[in-house]
């Protein structure tokens, strides 16, 4: 497997550093409010590498951890008049709930910052005692960026061209502009805790590395997170973690790519935030999973209703594919004659095609065209009434179904037994477009009883009203269906 490592800029042939066992850290929420679609991408991606890797026989133990104290947790708790450990608890429950929705698994370890202010404190002083950091009279603990030679090789960043653009802020005690802060100063009214320089909270990026230290093997096999934390926050931590320990911190860093919101970054300040709990009003959680794993997790993503509503018409064409193979086992007579030859041919081209794409640095993009030619192939088979007789179909179907349910569990989606899908999907669809189901049901009974009378004219009617409420109406040997078209 090759994964795009952020500090070599090229694509890697990944192996753990220890046979078999793959160490990862992937940096987690800040909880001062609701996650949006930014932090679900970020998840499904790591969330689906993990899945990955395990489904390739690697034994991959995963940390996820939660900023619990911050000066937005702060101002959080200010606003609505609760403590700052009550709006962290509040936002992780909300994190758990959302990422449950789509799938997300937990990770081995899901650490919390303020229970590892003794191990940020001991990190601090081992810097300290190494001319890598400094107390203030203050109590403010800075890291001496210039004592650390390597700083900018994650981001490809000039410490001179940093410094041209750097200001000491008033107040601040820095011996240069470009240090940052491993400890903080007490202020009034915020959290605080004993420490050898003062009372006062962590900084930012110190958790990550004391989180790390704390709970996996150094170096780290994988470290994760969005494009936006490669500058500062992943370059502060490599500059910490091994000025500190005096060798490498991490062997790969993967990022994922940026959401915008109609073509444009999505920020509160524009008025386009979208929260999960807004997506998951009008879509099925299972659907935005599916238009996140759209597209190669490198890459931008456009979100809009059009791409969701694209989303939901590819997934659908899948779990279709899906019911049709199930409902083709069900039959008992079959014919003597076999399938053409190219079939099995076929099949297995676009099984090694899928693990090929999933192998060259984790595209989904292009394991889901695999996964859709499958679908096609069954489809192509099974509506050809000639073919679709034929004595090894269920062989295919089996095969199909199998492929199927092992890419559900790397994937995470296409999980869901066909009907109960069809039926959630109606059930959002008549959310999101605000029809009455129950005046369709009587519409679709009034209509069939229509034509079982032959009243032809009334029965072409009510279709045509049924239609303008946006309901298509399929007419089978089992009775009516409808859907939302």
């Amino acid at each position: 497997m090759q994964l795009y490592n952020t500090q070599t800029r090229s694509k890697e042939v990944f192996t753990p550093r220890i046979p078999g066992q793959v160490n990862m850290y992937v940096c987690g929420i800040t909880a001062y409010d609701l996650c949006h679609i930014g932090h679900a991408r970020s998840c499904v991606v790591f969330d689906v590498l993990v899945r990955y890797l395990r489904s390739q026989g690697l034994a991959v133990r995963f940390v996820r951890n939660f900023t619990d104290v911050d000066d937005k947790i702060i101002k959080r708790a200010n606003t609505e008049g609760i403590p700052p450990e009550a709006v962290a608890e509040k936002y992780i429950a909300a994190f758990h709930e959302d990422m449950d929705a789509l799938g997300i698994l937990r990770a081995d370890a899901e650490p919390r910052a303020t229970a590892y202010i003794t191990p940020m404190l001991e990190l601090a002083q081992r810097l300290i005692d190494k001319g890598h950091a400094y107390a203030t009279p203050s109590g403010d603990v800075y890291f001496r960026v210039r004592s650390f030679p390597g700083y900018g090789k994650l981001s490809g960043r000039d410490v001179e061209d940093l410094r041209s653009g750097a200001r000491v802020a008033p107040g601040e005690e820095k011996e240069d502009p470009l240090d940052f802060a491993l400890w903080k100063a007490a202020k009034p009214g915020e959290p605080m805790w004993d420490s050898p320089f003062g009372k006062g909270r962590p900084g930012w990026h110190l958790e990550c590395s004391a989180m790390s230290e704390g709970l996996l093997d150094l170096p780290l096999d994988i470290h994760g997170g969005g494009q936006d934390l490669i500058f500062p926050h992943h370059e502060n931590e490599i500059a910490q973690s091994e000025a500190a320990l005096g060798r490498d911190f991490c062997r790969f860093w993967v990022h994922n790519g940026f959401v915008r919101i109609n073509t444009e970054k999505m920020s509160k300040s524009l008025g386009n935030f979208v929260t999960l709990r807004d997506i998951f009003a009008g879509y099925l959680p299972e659907v935005l999973r599916f238009f996140l794993v759209s597209a190669q997790y490198r890459s931008p993503l456009d979100y809009s209703r059009e791409a969701m509503d694209e989303a939901e018409k590819g997934i659908r064409r899948v779990y279709a594919a899906l019911e049709t193979a199930q409902a083709a086992l069900a039959r008992t007579k079959w014919s003597g004659s076999a399938l053409p030859a190219d079939i099995a041919p076929e099949m297995a081209r676009l099984e090694s095609g899928f693990t090929a794409a999933m192998d060259d640095d984790l595209n989904t993009a292009a394991a889901l065209g695999h996964v859709f030619g499958m679908a096609r192939l069954v489809n192509r088979v099974l509506e050809d009434k000639a073919l679709a007789k034929c004595q090894d179909v269920p062989d295919l179907c089996r095969r199909f179904l199998a492929d199927m349910a092992g890419y559900a569990a790397v994937l995470g989606v296409f999980g869901t037994d066909p009907a109960e899908f069809k039926a959630r999907l109606k059930a959002s669809r008549l959310r999101r477009t605000g029809i009455d189901a129950a005046k369709v049901e009587a519409l679709v009974a009034e209509r069939q009883a229509a034509r079982k009378n032959k009243d032809f004219a009334r029965s072409d009617a009510i279709r045509d009203e049924l239609s303008a409420l946006g309901v298509e109406v399929m007419d089978t040997p089992a009775g009516p269906e409808w859907d939302v078209a």
